[in-house]
């Protein structure tokens, strides 16, 4: 699917509609600091609050303005199986390069549950499937020896956005589906634990931080890629204060209005959300200043 960053690309929003224009430049601000990919309507995106419709207008326009360059993947997960199949079967048509799926949220599914509803969407679709474990907002984590079934079983589910901030379970996550299958790929859901997952044998991030800093984050990895550690490793320590800030508030609260003081976003977000408080607006300033963003 890509190795590297992939960014999990912000929603805007003006007078409680979407901002295509200022989407557009977000989209070419990324494509220019070579970003891997492109993850739409992501938790990221607000995509629960983003209807049908404005759905396939984001994502046609995205597939228009990327027009190849780098993979287009769809965050088309629901706690409903049918549900969310029939938002990939939506990614399918309009021509997306592969689909994020969460797992079910709320009704707490067993791991048995988990693989069988990996299983019912692999089974019906042609894109490539990226799991997506967070179970800080879910309530429920794939084990690492769920995600290797997975990998080993599933062939169109092609990696694992793992976004468990255990450093012991990404270890394992990334070294049993490496096991089951070598071409699975695992891929940290926590920019701060980015580095580390590299240095377990990962494959890059699906990122927040790189809706603000892609160059920064396209480094991280390709130096790292590249074989210098050191390297990777001060790019990383210098982002630490960026990766802090954007997460003082939920996400995506911090990163909109990070955008919006570097003047590519209004300061907008849907209900139940509501923009950043003026404590973590001023904290946003400075760090943007001191990262030389502002």
């Amino acid at each position: 699917m890509f190795r590297g960053v992939g960014t999990a690309i912000v929603t805007p929003f003006k007078n409680g509609e979407l901002d295509l224009e200022s989407y557009e430049r977000l989209v070419r601000y990324q494509l220019e600091n070579g970003v891997n990919a492109l993850i739409v309507l992501g938790t990221t995106g607000e995509s629960p609050t983003v209807n049908e419709d404005e759905r396939e207008k984001l994502v046609s326009r995205t597939l228009e303005i990327v027009d190849g360059k780098i993979p287009v993947i769809v965050g088309a997960g629901t706690n409903s199986t049918e549900k969310t199949l029939k938002l990939v079967k939506q990614a399918e048509k309009l021509g997306a390069n592969g689909v994020l799926v969460v797992t079910p949220y709320y009704n707490k599914p067993t791991q048995e549950g988990l693989y069988q509803h990996y299983k019912y969407i692999s089974e019906r679709t042609d894109l490539g499937i990226v799991v997506y474990n967070v179970p800080g907002r879910t309530g429920v984590n794939v084990l690492p020896e769920t995600a290797a079934r997975i990998a080993a079983d599933l062939k169109n589910v092609v990696g694992i956005k793992e976004a468990n901030p255990d450093i012991d379970q990404i270890d394992r996550t990334v070294s049993l589906t490496k096991q089951a299958r070598s071409d699975f790929m695992v891929w940290s859901g926590n920019d701060d634990r980015t580095f580390y997952l590299l240095c377990a044998g990962g494959d890059g991030v699906i990122s927040v931080v790189s809706n603000v800093a892609p160059k920064q984050m396209v480094e991280l990895c390709a130096e790292y890629f590249s074989g210098n550690l050191e390297k990777s490793r001060e790019v990383h320590r210098k982002l630490r204060p960026l990766m802090k800030a954007l997460f003082a508030e939920t996400n995506p609260i911090p990163v909109k209005a990070a955008l919006n003081l570097m003047g590519f976003i209004e300061n907008e977000l849907r209900l139940p959300l509501v923009p950043a408080s003026e404590k973590t607006v001023e904290l946003l300033r400075n760090v943007l200043k001191e990262s030389g963003l502002l």
